[in-house]
């Protein structure tokens, strides 16, 4: 049985189903295509402006403030049946913030709060890591070790590791061990392993965390070793959220800033991209002896 949409779920589903109903609404004037742009929508709206009704669509907002708001846009995207009304009012009253993130928000950079929240509720997830190793597989003594290794370059101070290395592990607890387990398959670029983050006590601990998670049947683990096609190219991660929520893929910018899509056309070319590395990485027993080599160093 898959599990409840928790709160992110809730709203992504509340904005895809606004979006929808904004685009396909009778057009307001005779002769004029169907749909209604989100300035016409929230024109003479205090309380809702139209970036916040982006926001709403992409499910990183609900209507908490004004839920009259909701109602307001219904009636003029000419919706009158009422059980639906009821529906999306309830997804809106259930899409609050989880309470979990909340004390985690300040410090996190623009558009991660939302893709933690999707992360969490994801039904698999496939990454590519070609220089660190991707963040549900750390221990906290390398995201720690990691986190200091930026702090001259982002001058950050010690609580802020702190809450980020917490924060870095509830996020794999709430996706590892979760009682429906997300199929998680990870490739790592050979360098991902090679960098050193702290010491060697640190890198061998991780060697074996990963190793360990490889060997659980709902995760998969692939080397992609230099001399196989390796990529340098940026991080990514392709979250599938079940069939009635499009599936996303989320890349970071250059400023720390989390973005994620939803468009086909993006999905698809990235989905692409990982199954060419599946392709040329290594399978499950030989990344497992690559990582024990590298551990017994």
């Amino acid at each position: 049985m898959a599990a409840k949409r928790g709160a992110t779920g809730r709203r992504l589903e509340l904005g895809i189903q606004l979006r929808q109903l904004r685009e396909n609404c009778p057009p307001i004037e005779e002769g004029r295509a169907r749909g209604m742009t989100r300035r016409a929508a929230v024109r003479g709206l205090k309380a809702l402006s139209e970036p916040s009704l982006a926001r709403i669509e992409n499910g990183e907002l609900n209507f908490r403030r004004n839920p009259s708001d909701l109602r307001t846009l219904l009636k003029r995207y000419s919706v009158t049946d009422e059980s639906l009304i009821e529906q999306l009012v309830e997804l809106n009253r259930e899409g609050v913030n989880d309470e979990w993130l909340t004390q985690y928000r300040s410090f996190m950079p623009t558009g991660m709060p939302h893709y933690v929240g999707l992360e969490a509720e994801a039904r698999a997830i496939s990454a590519y890591h070609p220089t660190v190793v991707y963040g549900l597989l750390q221990t906290e003594a390398y995201a720690r070790a990691l986190f200091e290794v930026q702090r001259p370059v982002e001058d950050t101070t010690a609580e802020f590791i702190k809450r980020n290395v917490e924060l870095r592990m509830e996020r794999k607890r709430r996706v590892m061990e979760r009682e429906d387990p997300v199929r998680t398959h990870v490739i790592l670029g050979e360098a991902a392993l090679r960098i050193p983050v702290g010491d060697d006590d640190v890198m061998r601990e991780q060697y074996l965390e990963i190793i360990k998670l490889a060997r659980e049947d709902h995760v998969s683990i692939q080397v992609l070793p230099f001399k196989r096609g390796y990529r340098s190219s940026n991080d990514f991660t392709i979250l599938d959220l079940g069939g009635e929520l499009p599936a996303r893929v989320q890349t970071d910018n250059a400023w720390g800033a989390v973005s994620t899509s939803d468009k086909p056309r993006e999905v698809d070319r990235f989905t692409r991209r990982f199954a060419a590395m599946v392709g040329v990485a290594l399978g499950l027993e030989d990344t497992i002896n690559f990582l024990e080599e590298l551990a017994r160093r």
